[in-house]
């Protein structure tokens, strides 16, 4: 079932099967587009933005010549967040 044109950060979050905070930080982190403001206290995703910036990162997030150990760009770019959060956390 494809998602609807536009989510709530809760439905984008659930449609990508991560917690709501990891989808702020992929917005943060530019992984993720930004939402767009349709009204006071309307904010939604766009799901095509959201899909085309997912398949940008079947190739960036790979290092060249390294093995893809997952084919799906959406599972290398949260494990890429991992990595970054677990390294903040070992600086302090």
């Amino acid at each position: 079932m494809t998602p609807p044109p536009y989510l709530a950060r809760a439905s984008l979050a659930e449609a990508l099967d991560m917690a709501e905070s990891t989808v702020d930080e992929m917005v943060k982190r530019g992984i993720l587009p930004a939402p767009i403001k349709l009204s006071p206290g309307c904010v939604r995703y766009c799901w095509a933005d959201v899909e085309t910036a997912l398949a940008s990162l079947k190739d960036s997030t790979r290092p060249k010549g390294a093995a893809e150990s997952c084919g799906d760009p959406f599972i290398r770019g949260a494990q890429n967040v991992t990595k970054i959060s677990e390294g903040r956390r070992g600086s302090s």
